[in-house]
C-alpha cells in the first residue's frame, strides 16, 4: 500500500479518512456569487479550483440546510432542502460534481439533537398533546410543577425549558429556544433521522460530522442538578448528554445506515476524558470513525494563559488514550473558535505570518486527522468588535442580553468578545484588497477586516514565503510522508515552557517536530541529536539545524537519520 509513492505496512490500518486534510467552509461567510451580501454555493463553486489547488481532500460545509437562521444554520427546518441564501438543489449537485472531478470528498454537518421550532414535525408536535408528533420532542406537561432546572447555552434567561401555552406545558431546548430537543427515546425519530442520511449518502457525499452529538440520549426523568454542581460546566454536562443509551443508538444508526457506505463520521465533543472519547471511535464497537474533542480548544482566552506545559500534557493524555486503536481529530479553529493566530499565537504584524506557519506545522503534523478552519491559510485575524451592533452571532446577542438585565459590566463583556467571540471566525474570507476583500458585490452580512487590503489570498498566491504557499507545501509533505499520519507520537522536553517539541516514527522513520510557541528565542533539550540533521520543513526556510536554539514562533520538521 502507497501514499504518494511512500511504502506503508500492509499491517496498518489505512482509512482515507485518516491520510485526509479536511478544510471546513463556512458557507456564509466564504464566497458571495449574486450580490446579497452572503456567501452560497455558486460562490463556492467559483472558487473550486482554488480548493484543488490547497490540496485538501476533503471540505466540511457548516449546515447548508433550510432554516430560519435564529442559530446560522444550526436550526434545521427541512433536513432534505438548501436554504434559499445558499442556493438550490440543483447548485449543491453542480458543486458536489465539481469536487469530486477534483477528487475533493464532501462531509456535511448533521445538526441531529435538534431542530428548528418552524420544523414541521415541532409544528405538529405543540398542536396538542396527542398529535402523533408530540413525542418527536420532550415536554413536560404543566401540571407536574416546573421542570426540573436545566441550563441553555443561547437561552437569555439561560433556562432550557420553555413554556408553551398552547398545549400547557414546557419544551425543551439545551440550545437556542428556536432550537427544541429531538427525543431519540422514540424509535419514529431515529428512523425519521437515518432515512434523512440515506438521503444525502445516496446524493454521493462521503461523510457527517454530527453536531452537539453527546446530547441525543437524555433521560427522560431529568434528574435534579445538585446544588453543589451549579455553575460547574464539565459536572453538569453530565446530567445533559451522555445519557444511557447513546452507544446504543450510535451502534443501531452504525448498523442501519453507515455500514453500507464508505464514509466517515465525526462526533463533536465525544466524551468529557479520551476514556469516554475512545467508546465511540472503537472499531470494535462499530461506531464512529473518529473522535473531535473539544478540550484541546476550551483553554481560556489564549493558549499562553493555559501554558504551554498544561497544553502539552493535554494532547499526549489524548494521544497516549488512542495508542493502539481509534482514531483523533486534530484542529485549532473552526466556526465557534476566534482566529487560530489570535488565540494560539500572535496576531501582530511583525509575528502573524511566521506565527501562523507554525501553528499550521502543528495541525499538519501532529497524530490524527487535520482540520483546518477557511482563511486561517491566509493567517487571518480576529476582528474585535466594539459594538454590539455589530454582531449577528446569538451567542455573543444573547449573553449581552442577560449581562444588561443584571446591570453587569456590559463594556467589560464586550472587550472580552474582541477575543473570545466565534464572531471572529465568521467574518467573511479575504480574497483580495478589494472592497468587501472580493467576497460580495453588495453589503456583507458580517464586517470584512479592514486587514483585507494587506491580508488576502491574491497578495499571496504567487508570493513563494507566504503563509498561503507554506500551507499547502506542508500538505504535500504530509502526503509523501506516512510518519505524520501513522507514525507514533512522543513527546520530548516535556516541561519547557516554551517548546512543544515531539516524535513521529513508522518502520524505523523518525521525524522530530519542534515548535517555539513563544515571541522570545527558546532552548530546547532533546534525547535525540538533531545538529546537522536535515530539515524537512521549517517556516524561516532553515535547510538544517545547527544548535538547540529556535527563533521566535520557529517550526521545524527533521528528518532523523
Amino acid at each position: 500500500m502507497t501514499l504518494n509513492n511512500a511504502i506503508i505496512s500492509p499491517t496498518l490500518d489505512t482509512k482515507w479518512w485518516k491520510e485526509a486534510v479536511i478544510y471546513q467552509i463556512y458557507p456564509r461567510s466564504f464566497k458571495d456569487s449574486n450580490r446579497d451580501g452572503i456567501g452560497d454555493l455558486q460562490g463556492i463553486i467559483s472558487k473550486l479550483d482554488y480548493l484543488k489547488s490547497l490540496g485538501i481532500d476533503a471540505i466540511w460545509l457548516n449546515p447548508i440546510f433550510e432554516s430560519p437562521n435564529d442559530d446560522n444554520g444550526y436550526d434545521v427546518s427541512d433536513y432534505r432542502s438548501i436554504l434559499a441564501d445558499f442556493g438550490t438543489m440543483e447548485d449543491f449537485d453542480i458543486l458536489l460534481k465539481g469536487l469530486k472531478e477534483r477528487g475533493i470528498k464532501l462531509i456535511l454537518d448533521l445538526v441531529f439533537n435538534h431542530s428548528s421550532d418552524e420544523h414541521f414535525w415541532f409544528q405538529e408536535s405543540r398542536k396538542s398533546r396527542d398529535n402523533p408528533y408530540r413525542d418527536y420532542y420532550y415536554w413536560w406537561p404543566a401540571e407536574k410543577g416546573t421542570p426540573p432546572y436545566r441550563w441553555s447555552w443561547f437561552d437569555v434567561e439561560s433556562n432550557a425549558w420553555k413554556y408553551d401555552a398552547t398545549t400547557d406545558a414546557y419544551y425543551l431546548h439545551y440550545f437556542s429556544v428556536k432550537q427544541p430537543d429531538l427525543n431519540w427515546n422514540n424509535p419514529k425519530v431515529r428512523e425519521e433521522l437515518y432515512a434523512i442520511m440515506r438521503f444525502w449518502l445516496d446524493k454521493g457525499i462521503d461523510g457527517f460530522r454530527m453536531d452537539a452529538f453527546q446530547f441525543i440520549s437524555k433521560d427522560p426523568s431529568f434528574p435534579e442538578l445538585p446544588n453543589d454542581i451549579l455553575g460547574n460546566i464539565p459536572e453538569i454536562m453530565k446530567y445533559y448528554g451522555r445519557g444511557p443509551h447513546l452507544h446504543d443508538y450510535i451502534q443501531e444508526m452504525h448498523r442501519e445506515v453507515l455500514q453500507h457506505y464508505d464514509v466517515m463520521t465525526v462526533s463533536e465533543g465525544a466524551g468529557g476524558s479520551p476514556e469516554e472519547a475512545l467508546l465511540f471511535v472503537d472499531p470494535d464497537r462499530k461506531e464512529l470513525s473518529m473522535a473531535y474533542h473539544l478540550e484541546g480548544v476550551e483553554i481560556g482566552s489564549h493558549v499562553m494563559n493555559y501554558g504551554i506545559v498544561n497544553y502539552k500534557k493535554l494532547y499526549t493524555r489524548w494521544d497516549d488514550a488512542f495508542k493502539t486503536k481509534g482514531w483523533l481529530s486534530i484542529f485549532l479553529a473552526n466556526h465557534d473558535q476566534p482566529r487560530m493566530v489570535s488565540k494560539f499565537g500572535n496576531d501582530s504584524s511583525e509575528f502573524r505570518t511566521i506565527c501562523s506557519k507554525m501553528l499550521t506545522t502543528f495541525v499538519l503534523t501532529m497524530r490524527g486527522t487535520a482540520y483546518y478552519f477557511q482563511g486561517d491559510e491566509l493567517g487571518m485575524v480576529n476582528i474585535r468588535f466594539d459594538s454590539i451592533s455589530d454582531y449577528n452571532d446569538i451567542d455573543t446577542i444573547n449573553k449581552y442580553e442577560f449581562i444588561k438585565s443584571q446591570n453587569g459590566d456590559l463594556e467589560g463583556f464586550l472587550e472580552e468578545q474582541k477575543q473570545a467571540s466565534r464572531e471572529n471566525s465568521r467574518t467573511p474570507f479575504q480574497w483580495n484588497a478589494s472592497p468587501n476583500a472580493g467576497f460580495t458585490e453588495g453589503k456583507p452580512w458580517l464586517k470584512v477586516h479592514p486587514n483585507h487590503t494587506t491580508i488576502n489570498a491574491e497578495s499571496q498566491e504567487n508570493d513563494t514565503d507566504s503563509t498561503l504557499n507554506y500551507f499547502r507545501t506542508l500538505i504535500q509533505l504530509r502526503k509523501k510522508e506516512p510518519t505524520l499520519i501513522y507514525g507514533s507520537y512522543t513527546l520530548l522536553d516535556e516541561e519547557n515552557e516554551k517548546v512543544y517539541a515531539y516524535l513521529r516514527e513508522l518502520n524505523g522513520r523518525k521525524i522530530v517536530v519542534l515548535l517555539n510557541f513563544t515571541s522570545q528565542e527558546a532552548l530546547f533539550s532533546i534525547p535525540i541529536s538533531v545538529v546537522g540533521a536535515k530539515i524537512l520543513l521549517s517556516n524561516y526556510n532553515q535547510k538544517s539545524i545547527e544548535s538547540n536554539k529556535l527563533l521566535p514562533y520557529e517550526a521545524a520538521i527533521i528528518a532523523i537519520k
